[in-house]
């Protein structure tokens, strides 16, 4: 590592003997003009402009930059907000966005929507998919008519496959959509999440892609309705999510704001620009412009009262800008500093010279400052490579395993088949190989879900019992030695996201497992009160000094001489899924006779 850190050490090195050279270069100056203060008076307002001019250009910069993501949220996502956000793509004004209905006077789609709730829609047979698409809503409806819910499922999921694979008109493709939910909440029983994501959110797809909900699928289809339509499907889509509890305000404020006409700003930049009308612009490529509403008169007061705070300006004193025009580019713009106390008196001029000074001794520490932290962040980067590198000769050693093991195991197979040799558990040990392979993917996956905070919980009251049983399964079908799994769990539930609580028992359980000597492993489940649950199993235990280590990343114990499967993934895993449901976990104890966590889950109100 010292050896990685030796040019960046040399370059702050360097860097801080020239600008200590040049803080010294600069106390000198101050003290030459500390003699020639009288002189230098008549060139302040000119110095004076140019500070306001760069704090003008970096308050505008700085604005931009602080809307970057709510920019890019917006362009992405039909439901964000986008209030005093502007995008310009290919020439085309995206934010604000715009209503882009379809000029014709025709409800097709409404038409379509009353014939299909009417059951009177009757497709041409050369349209294939919509036939198809006809026979799969049909299909739904009858199920819910039989109150089949197993049937109604299977419909509903044929019917989203469908949605998925053809595309279709809007005018088709949205009332159908949107007939089908009524349906649904009107005579099925649905999961109250499953009929949320449909209506808002939108579903993951299995290819990476994802199917938008009717909320977002009717504001990014806007241009395809006639302006009837869309306020007809508009209030459905309102009436639909009022009733399956799904939040609308957002989507009734995106319809409201959608704008009739473009806003008056220049079709073609060379520069950043500020617009009097109260735009900050920035051109990126040919047809690309991003920017923010800003309000230049109140910027200006802004930056005069600063000037004033700093003493740089009298009380009277103001910033107006130069010229008349609408549309200012920042590179040409220019400030006119104004105010009747330009003279000072003799006796500030040693005051200033204190003021510099005090400030040159502020930059050396800021730049020392900076210089260590750059040195620190460096180490860290060196240290994250060190780190990424074991990462991957470990995971690598890990695919590698099972999947030989598979291959190994095929191969066998087939030999055994074709010379007609009994083979009856081989299956089972490609399945078992498969199954350490899909679960180390999993951690893999999650971690960087959890990790990139794209993992939002889906709450709900989980029995510890029910967990239990399902932990007893899965150890049954994946655990090499005989398990032995208690618990004393009660009635006792917790708030939480069911999937995430299985992926943390089942971490702890093989780690569990692993790091294990004995046969039979022992493990058990302990509720205890305040939302604590324990976790304890035999195995060989962890050292005291290892127990705040272990929750590291890719940390990994040494298994007593012996190499241990694992990607030093699970526990760092299993604590950022406690602290994703606002509680801790902690080695509560831990011997040569066996380990015992302690999670601790919030009280459930």
């Amino acid at each position: 590592m010292l050896r990685r850190l030796l040019p960046t050490l040399s370059a702050l090195v360097l860097g801080l003997a020239g600008l200590g050279w040049g803080l010294w270069q600069l106390q000198r100056i101050f003290a030459t003009e500390r003699e020639d203060a009288r002189a230098s008076l008549r060139s302040r307002r000119e110095a004076l402009e140019q500070y306001a001019l760069a704090s003008l250009s970096q308050v505008v910069r700085e604005k931009l930059e602080a809307a970057r993501p709510a920019l890019e949220l917006a362009a992405a996502d039909p439901l964000a907000p986008a209030q005093g956000l502007y995008l310009r793509e290919r020439g085309e004004q995206l934010l604000p966005r715009l209503a882009l209905h379809d000029s014709g006077q025709d409800t097709p789609a409404r038409d379509r929507y009353t014939r299909l709730r009417a059951g009177t829609e009757v497709a041409d047979e050369e349209d294939g998919p919509w036939v198809e698409r006809l026979a799969l809503m049909s299909a739904v409806e009858r199920a819910l008519d039989r109150r089949d819910g197993r049937a109604a499922t299977e419909a509903l999921v044929a019917f989203l496959h469908h949605r998925s694979r053809y595309v279709l008109a809007s005018t088709r493709d949205v009332p159908g959509h949107l007939v089908v939910l009524e349906t649904l909440a009107e005579r099925g029983n649905v999961v109250p999440q499953l009929m949320q994501s449909l209506v808002r959110e939108g579903l993951d797809e299995s290819k990476g892609g994802r199917m938008d909900g009717l909320q977002r699928l009717l504001l990014l289809k806007r241009s395809r309705f006639t302006r009837a339509d869309f306020d007809f499907l508009r209030e459905r889509v309102v009436a639909l999510s009022t009733r399956t509890g799904t939040p609308v305000m957002d989507f009734e404020a995106r319809t409201a704001e959608l704008a009739a006409a473009p806003l008056p700003l220049p079709a073609s930049l060379a520069g950043p620009v500020l617009v009097r009308s109260g735009w900050y612009l920035e051109p990126r490529d040919e047809g690309y412009a991003r920017g923010v509403a800003v309000d230049p008169g109140a910027l200006l007061e802004s930056l005069a009262r600063e000037m004033r705070e700093r003493g740089l300006l009298g009380p009277e004193g103001h910033v107006r800008l130069r010229g008349e025009d609408e549309v200012l580019p920042l590179a040409t713009l220019r400030l006119d500093v104004e105010t009747p106390e330009w003279a000072r008196e003799e006796s500030a001029l040693e005051q200033r010279y204190q003021l510099k000074t005090g400030m040159v001794v502020l930059c050396a520490g800021l730049a020392l400052t900076i210089a260590a932290l750059a040195f620190l962040g460096q180490q860290r980067k060196s240290r994250f490579l060190e780190l990424k590198s074991d990462f991957v000769a470990t995971v690598s050693h890990e695919l590698r395993t099972p999947l030989a093991s598979i291959r190994l195991l095929a191969e066998t197979l087939e030999w055994r088949l074709a010379q007609g040799v009994e083979s009856r558990d081989y299956p089972a040990r490609i399945i078992h190989e498969a199954d350490g392979l899909g679960f180390l993917v999993e951690n893999l996956l999650s971690f960087n879900r959890i990790d990139k905070g794209r993992w939002v919980p889906h709450l709900s009251l989980v029995r510890l019992e029910e967990l239990v049983a399902t932990l007893r399964r899965d150890l049954e079908g994946w655990a090499r030695v005989p398990v032995e799994l208690t618990s004393d769990v009660g009635e006792r539930e917790l708030l939480a996201d069911p999937q995430l609580l299985r992926l943390l028992l089942a971490n702890l359980a093989r780690n569990a497992c692993a790091y294990n000597t004995r046969n039979p492993v022992r493990l058990r489940l302990e509720a205890l009160a305040d939302g604590r649950v324990r976790f304890s199993d035999n195995g060989v235990g962890i050292p005291e000094a290892e127990w705040e280590r272990i929750f590291g990343e890719f940390y990994r114990l040494r298994g007593q001489g012996r190499e241990v499967p694992g990607s030093g993934l699970g526990l760092a895993l299993c604590q950022r899924i406690v602290r994703l449901h606002g509680g801790t976990l902690r080695v509560a104890a831990s011997n040569p006779e066996g380990t015992t966590f302690e999670l601790t889950f919030p009280e459930r109100r």
